[in-house]
């Protein structure tokens, strides 16, 4: 690891392996001005191999690592250190779990401390637990919430001692130059379904698979592959055999390469029960494929029914089925929905925004960056003022 010029901004994260906060923290370090803000990044739980490692090192950002095998005190410890010898202004803890640790690797040092919420925020209180969830949500005192659902959840907390005290709304934003639009819709003999997420049960691959099998049965030709990696592979392997598709569904792991698998997919399912903003989602919008996904967090905001592609009910198989149905019948319809969803890409989830947005949050916080204020209308609690 080489040591650089001092931090303004120090990013805490819990790890870098494949997973939505992941993605929208190298999005950010891309866009800001890297020269002027100077980020570094603080991994809880590092791991060399992680696929993210490597793409953050590209940007000549340094990576502070604090290992697996240590317990949480010790690495507390190893962060305070690092925080009062680094003594940035900002200290933005990127995953809901990395809250409290980094509010409180923050105490006397004058930073400026910024908490997440990247999911629905009832997901995360329930994995972290109850104690942990509870002080995650209060502290730091200013949240950044990446979608709408997340907003009102978080908002709306019955306990309200443990209530998040201020939330700022910034929706994830993506690179569009990664992402180029096809200029037309491709007649596929076996066009292939994607679906892009972690092998989690929250994720729900086994709609995609119990899809899969009633399409083979109407005599669909038709590939589907995902894209993720996870605990659910083998017995979601296991399904799909006994559903009598395992010759037609592929599970690719990790993907690097996830803009080309866009490029050659027809358009993108998402079956998940519990979402934020989720980045396949806006991916695919940006790559210019229709979408079929079902009503989770801020899905119904994202995908426009009947327009960019069909949102359904999480329990609803039968329309899930019979709207996949209808894009392998019409080339001309996954067209149409396509373009219609490059066009809310760019309106609504460029980089610049990302940044723009995430940099006034740092400022409404107290954050003293008189130098470069953006005008930028913010989400904010009136609570949040004084």
């Amino acid at each position: 690891m080489v040591h650089r010029a001092t931090p303004r901004i120090l990013y805490v994260i819990g790890q870098l392996g494949p997973g939505g906060a992941e993605r929208q923290l190298v999005y950010l370090l891309h866009g800001l001005d890297r020269t002027r803000f100077r980020p570094a990044v603080v991994v809880w739980n590092y791991r060399e191999d992680d696929p993210y490692v490597s793409q953050i090192t590209e940007l000549d950002v340094t990576i502070y690592p604090l290992s697996k095998a240590s317990s949480n005190y010790s690495k507390l410890v190893s962060l305070r250190r690092l925080v009062n010898r680094l003594r940035p202004e900002v200290i933005h803890s990127y995953t809901f779990f990395t809250n409290i640790v980094a509010c409180l690797s923050a105490l006397g040092t004058g930073a400026v401390t910024i908490g997440a919420i990247q999911g629905d925020y009832l997901e995360d209180v329930r994995s972290a637990g109850r104690l942990r969830g509870h002080l995650n949500s209060r502290w730091p005192r200013f949240l950044i919430v990446n979608s709408f659902a997340g907003l009102q959840n978080a908002r709306s907390a019955p306990n309200r001692f443990f209530r998040a005290r201020c939330t700022m709304l910034v929706r994830n934003g993506l690179d569009l130059a990664r992402f180029p639009p096809r200029p037309h819709a491709v007649a596929m003999k076996a066009p292939t379904i994607l679906g892009v997420g972690s092998l989690l049960h929250v994720k729900r691959w086994d709609r995609l698979l119990k899809t899969a099998a009633e399409l083979k049965r109407r005599g669909f030709d038709f590939r589907v592959e995902i894209a993720g990696t996870g605990p659910m592979r083998s017995s979601l392997e296991s399904a799909a055999r006994d559903l009598d598709v395992a010759e037609r569904v592929t599970f690719l792991g990790h993907v690097s390469d996830v803009e080309d698998r866009l490029r050659r997919a027809a358009f993108l399912v998402h079956t998940s029960d519990s979402e934020g903003c989720p980045n396949a989602v806006i991916e695919a919008m940006a790559a210019g494929l229709p979408i079929v996904a079902t009503d989770s967090g801020d899905v119904p905001r994202l995908v426009e029914h009947g327009k960019t592609g069909f949102v359904v009910s999480r329990e609803d198989h039968d329309s899930l089925v019979e709207y996949v149905a209808a894009l392998l019948a019409d080339d001309e319809l996954c067209r149409a929905m396509g373009n219609a969803g490059r066009l809310k890409a760019e309106q609504e989830f460029c980089l610049a925004r990302l940044v723009s947005q995430t940099l006034d949050v740092y400022r409404a916080a107290g954050w003293r960056d008189q130098a470069c204020r953006t005008v930028n209308a913010m989400r904010i609690d009136p609570s949040c003022a004084g």
